[in-house]
């Protein structure tokens, strides 16, 4: 295994639309979350760590210490049940087991954190584990993401489509198209902002030196393998990376932020593809002991 990082991170990410709908809120129609008051488009952390999971998943298939724990169709009981085949632990006995063992939480958390990839990366809410009233049953991870937010503000547009495939025959006998709805952003560029603690990563998780590379290879490819024709064309434009000297760090990580600037190189053009923009990190405002890499 790879070595517990060491170092702590922040990063920010660029990702843009081009006529698809890049998270759609299920109160709403499904339509692109907006922020009502500034019209700011929106995603959420939780769907950026849904295709990260996703990407992981797909990559290395099931191979040891990369299961993921957060899956469509797999029950978390079903997950959390490989603790105690592996640990022998029978959960009647759990009182009894952890008087004699007082190590039995430690020994759980690590085994989830040491199988499964999103568990050691982002934290876990297990509810086998709480309601066992072991110790254990809530992971807070090291890498954190915030909601993503648009540059600018978009214009979600709801498109009418039809279909020549009718539901049932007896719809059949009275028209021969149906009527449907498609919910787009025509384009946005939208800004991601996250953080990765070496503390936790050394004291909860064991987070390593090999994951931390998985992670920044996830989240360049995060759309790459997830494609679908209600998403529409979408792509990480860049990944920028502050590493620090040490595992607290060196600097607020709003110092780092506030140094990446993204402006329309042309400013009363209506923004159309990533060619529009123009990103700027400000070097002389990054403090000493913040090293800033830039990938795409």
């Amino acid at each position: 295994m790879s070595e517990v990082i060491k170092n702590r991170y922040d990063f920010v990410v660029f990702f843009d639309v081009e006529n698809g709908n890049p998270n759609g809120d299920p109160d709403n129609g499904n339509a692109p979350r907006v922020d009502l008051d500034t019209g700011h488009g929106i995603v959420t952390d939780v769907c950026l760590k849904r295709k990260i999971r996703n990407y992981v998943e797909t990559v290395k298939e099931g191979e040891a210490g990369y299961q993921i724990y957060i899956k469509e169709g797999i029950p978390l009981n079903t997950s959390d049940a490989q603790a105690f085949t592996e640990l022998s632990i029978d959960e009647k006995k759990i009182p009894t087991m952890k008087k004699e063992d007082p190590e039995l939480d430690r020994k759980i958390r690590d085994f989830m954190c040491s199988r499964f990839f999103d568990v050691r990366t982002f934290g876990a809410v297990m509810t086998t584990f709480v309601k066992a009233n072991l110790n254990c049953g809530q992971v807070r991870g090291p890498v954190q993401f915030g909601f993503a937010r648009s540059v600018d503000p978009v214009v979600p547009q709801s498109l009418t489509i039809t279909r020549v495939a009718i539901t049932t025959e007896k719809d059949a006998e009275k028209k021969k198209t149906e009527m449907g709805r498609k919910e787009i952003v025509p384009y946005g560029m939208y800004r991601a902002e996250g953080f990765v603690s070496a503390n936790l990563a050394r004291k909860v998780t064991g987070f390593s030196e090999a994951d931390l590379e998985l992670l920044w290879e996830a989240i360049l490819n995060m759309f790459e393998h997830d494609r679908s024709a209600a998403r529409g064309k979408m792509a990480v434009r860049e990944l920028i990376i502050f590493k620090h000297d040490s595992e607290l760090g060196n600097a607020p990580a709003y110092k780092l932020f506030d140094s990446v600037v993204i402006k329309r190189k042309e400013a009363e053009k209506q923004p159309r593809c990533y060619r529009d923009y123009e990103v700027q990190v400000r070097e002389e405002e990054i403090p000493e002991g913040v090293t800033c890499i830039r990938r795409s």
